[in-house]
């Protein structure tokens, strides 16, 4: 059942990747909205489900938030650390590194690998539990899979690899979904991984794709996308149970 609902969860992802791809003379409305998920996916999903699963403290601090300003780091080192390797082959500063959109599409893909392996578990405990799970993950994949197109594209990669990368982000819950039948992830060390995903994910919301979408058109259309992302990852929380 966990696999089938995770076809659901793919076409979502496909659907977001369309639309996303579909809007183009629209980047900068583009941009903000996917900014706003990329906030709400991670202020109101991903961090609330990293404190519950991995709240132990580290020397006073919950381990998921350590994670998460890890991730934040790690996604700015590695950005600097490609920017620096394009400077030193005569790249102007201000032109986007196209690894860095794949890195961070490559980390929305194990994310929804990690949607598909909280389906099947969820659907291991009860078909309540399941169901609910469900809704989240197929709801939540078109923000995914329109992030996903949108952020490869957007640091200058090909349209043909943004298309592979959102057709991976596509294929990953089923797999995820069907790897439960072989083993089970640990709670704790699956909010680890959501605390770190989720504060690179927010680097790249709030150092890349918000500043980019108010950079030539600072509009206030490109706000209320920004907002209304936010509010539907709180509509998609609130309808899901959290």
């Amino acid at each position: 059942m966990a696999v089938v609902v995770a076809l659901g969860a793919f076409l979502m992802t496909l659907f977001g990747g369309w639309v996303a791809g579909r809007v183009t003379d629209r980047r900068h409305l583009v941009l903000g909205l996917a900014g706003g998920l990329m906030l709400g996916v991670v202020g109101l999903d991903l961090l609330p489900e990293a404190l519950e699963a991995a709240g132990e403290k580290v020397f006073g601090v919950p381990e998921a938030l350590l994670l998460f300003v890890g991730g934040f780091l790690f996604a700015h080192v590695v950005e600097r650390l490609l920017a620096v390797r394009q400077a030193a082959h005569g790249v102007a500063a201000d032109e986007r590194v196209p690894q860095v959109g794949l890195t961070a599409a490559a980390a929305m893909v194990l994310h929804s690998l990690m949607d598909g392996v909280a389906l099947g578990a969820a659907f291991q405990v009860g078909g309540g539990m399941g169901a609910t799970v469900a809704l989240a993950v197929i709801t939540h994949d078109f923000a995914d899979g329109f992030n996903t197109y949108t952020i490869t594209s957007l640091y200058g990669n090909a349209r043909r690899r943004a298309v592979g990368m959102l057709v991976a982000d596509a294929v990953a819950p089923i797999l995820g979904a069907a790897s439960t039948l072989l083993f089970t992830l640990p709670e704790e060390l699956l909010g680890a991984y959501l605390g770190f995903f989720g504060g690179a994910l927010l680097y790249l919301a709030a150092a890349e794709i918000l500043p980019e979408a108010h950079h030539e058109h600072p509009a206030r259309s490109t706000l209320l996308c920004t907002v209304g992302g936010v509010g539907f990852i709180w509509l998609v929380v609130g309808v899901s149970g959290g």
